[in-house]
């Protein structure tokens, strides 16, 4: 008897392939999480982990920041050509030569990073930062030595850059990690109050120095007294990360605890966080994040690093003039930057990201205008409305900008597209503004430039995904206490059918 010819034969073990694949797709869209997967967090220790980071991140800004309040004393130490301008153009393209290299040491440390933790990385480039900065203290000047100043001086502002490549993406994927969900946006911000805190102790302790000393004697010697302080700065943030933990999400990534929803891609290859793998398949959140951290990084260097000198330089302002309203501005921004972090995690990211890039596209040229006017309150006005704009970025991008990327890959990938961006836009953001003053003899020049990249850092904002309160992609949730794990783990049990 012959079958039917409408009646085709059915493989079986073609049938089990697609049973095994179905519930291959479905547990990989719905997995489920057993109770050990759930990260408990200790607030202890995510306090320290914090204060560890943020130290780090302070060092970072104030290694940068001593040196471009100080940008004209060192053109004259390093760069004496008699002109003015031109030693103030060395100076700057001295400064914007560490930034080449970042992305060097983002693309060593951060795939390292990956690899062997995040712990030992962050401790190798706290050791490397403080190193250079004391060693700028060190240089003979050009009177000394001749052309082996600027030479010595390039050399070790490349191991400051170098160094740095591996820290930003590093601390802000350390807080990220031991962070619970719902308070990543609070404990973040401190990584940026980090940096609000080396910029600050950098300009107060320049301003100190240029009210006690002659300025003879600024150029003689005073100005080193910042740079061999980081000697025992970088000391007490070595001493803080060695004695941290490696963040919860790395060891269950490393001790093979992934969920299934990343375990495909982490296991793929030895080499999970390889180069060409983070170029070729996450190209898409790089360039996201390549553009946040472009439009981020020129407002905050041309605000925090920039203007002290364009006030002095360009405006014919005294030096100690411009650095104590800005000094005030950021202390104010010190005061809110927690809070900010507070409203990212109840309102979510984009608002509050959206907020300060508005607030630079819409107010970045009335505020030069009012910087213009000569007067103590215009001027602090102008600052202080760039400073509002400004730290609705700094006390939400540390939270952001970890979550654009997968755990396996976060360090490497952010450490690369932070680097990048910063090396391109921001560290080059005194050199060209310098420069388009120069050209085109207008001193609203930082305006224009400031609103190109808010326009930039708008529809990079309109493009990303609200990651608030939610888990970081390929890493379980991680929650405050042991309800709310079991709260999840309830809440993915089936419910009986009637």
């Amino acid at each position: 008897m012959t079958a039917p010819d409408n009646d085709e034969s059915v493989d079986p073990a073609a049938v089990r392939r697609h049973r095994v694949l179905f519930r291959a797709i479905e547990k990989r869209r719905h997995p489920k999480l057993r109770r050990s997967d759930i990260t408990v967090t200790d607030e202890a220790a995510v306090k320290r982990a914090t204060k560890a980071a943020a130290l780090g991140n302070a060092m970072e800004w104030y290694d940068f920041g001593i040196y471009s309040y100080l940008a004209s004393t060192i053109g004259k130490v390093f760069f004496p050509s008699g002109n003015d301008t031109a030693q103030l153009l060395s100076s700057f393209a001295t400064f914007a030569v560490a930034f080449l290299v970042r992305p060097l040491g983002g693309m060593v440390f951060g795939p390292l990073g990956d690899k062997v933790g995040r712990k030992r990385i962050l401790s190798l480039t706290m050791i490397m930062m403080a190193v250079g900065t004391f060693a700028i203290g060190l240089v003979p000047s050009h009177a000394v030595i001749g052309l082996w100043a600027p030479a010595l001086l390039i050399f070790f502002r490349l191991v400051q850059g170098f160094s740095t490549g591996g820290e930003y993406g590093g601390a802000s994927t350390f807080i990220a990690e031991y962070a619970p969900d719902k308070r990543r946006g609070f404990f973040g911000s401190f990584l940026e109050l980090g940096t609000l805190a080396g910029y600050v102790g950098a300009s107060g302790l320049v301003v100190v120095l240029q009210t006690l000393l002659s300025d003879d004697q600024m150029l003689a010697w005073g100005w080193r007294i910042p740079f061999l302080v980081a000697a025992p700065l970088g000391f007490i943030g070595l001493y803080l990360r060695l004695k941290l933990d490696e963040t919860p999400a790395f060891q269950k990534l490393e001790g093979g605890q992934v969920k299934a929803s990343e375990a495909a891609e982490a296991v793929e290859t030895s080499a999970a966080a390889d180069l060409g793998k983070i170029f070729t398949r996450y190209w898409r959140p790089l360039l996201l994040c390549l553009a946040l951290v472009a439009a981020y990084n020129i407002t905050d260097y041309m605000l925090l690093s920039y203007m002290p000198t364009y006030l002095s330089d360009e405006l014919g302002y005294g030096t100690n003039h411009g650095l104590l309203i800005l000094l005030i501005v950021m202390v104010l921004q010190m005061c809110v930057i927690n809070q900010v972090g507070r409203l990212s995690d109840r309102f979510g990211r984009r608002p509050l990201l959206m907020a300060g890039m508005l607030g630079f596209l819409l107010l970045s040229l009335p505020s030069f205008l009012l910087v213009r006017q000569g007067s103590v309150a215009l001027i602090a006005l102008g600052l202080l409305l760039l400073g509002l704009s400004l730290v609705m970025m700094l006390g939400t991008m540390s939270a952001a900008l970890p979550a654009i990327f997968p755990t396996h890959v976060r360090y490497g990938s952010l450490s690369v597209a932070y680097n990048l961006a910063t090396s391109i836009f921001g560290g080059t953001t005194p050199l060209v503004i310098t420069a388009l003053i120069s050209a085109f003899d207008s001193t609203l020049m930082p305006a224009y430039y400031s609103t190109g990249a808010a326009v930039i850092g708008v529809i990079a904002v309109l493009c990303m995904k609200e990651t608030a309160n939610k888990p970081l992609a390929g890493s379980p949730p991680s929650v405050e206490t042991e309800a709310e794990a079991a709260k999840i783990v309830e809440e993915q049990a089936p419910r009986p059918r009637f």
